[in-house]
């Protein structure tokens, strides 16, 4: 198997989930799926690391279903397709902030989602990618209120 999602992912990286490890989880990809990982990978992940200049960190890319459920992740969730990627800029080269600018502004994409954070800065940055012809440009804004997670239309 390839060890490599993209020039700047290792397919370790890609499928990691301390979550899966500590429950004993499949976390393997099929090959339609990791077809669709290197979409995101390559449309968006890569033209952004170049954007950046320097690492960036991925917080969750593929998960499988048991996995998904396990964490109480959304049952729609592109994530378990293969097609999202959550990001976090842990390494101090651009905030996440600016990645979401970045990915809004000169990247296509399905969905991007500021996920919880402030009006400031997000915790983490969520964009998925589908296909040229299917991305639908859906900008969302995370928020927890009495305990459940809302998803509103960010005007921008």
């Amino acid at each position: 198997m390839d060890n490599k999602i993209s020039k700047h992912i290792s397919y370790k990286e890609a499928t990691f989930s301390q979550t899966a490890t500590r429950k004993s989880i499949d976390n393997t990809p099929s090959a339609d799926v990791i077809e669709r990982m290197k979409a995101v990978a390559e449309n968006i992940f890569e033209p952004l690391r170049a954007h950046v200049g320097g690492p960036i960190k991925i917080n969750s890319f593929y998960r499988s279903i048991a996995l998904n459920v396990a964490i109480g992740g959304a049952k729609s969730s592109q994530h378990t397709r293969g097609e999202a990627i959550d990001i976090d800029d842990t390494f101090g080269h651009m905030s996440n902030k600016e990645m979401f600018a970045f990915i809004k502004d000169e990247l296509d994409f399905d969905q991007l989602i500021w996920e919880f954070g402030d009006d400031e800065n997000p915790a983490w940055v969520h964009v998925s990618y589908a296909s040229p012809k299917n991305n639908r440009r859906r900008i969302l804004k995370a928020e927890r209120k009495n305990g459940k997670t809302t998803y509103n239309v960010m005007n921008v």
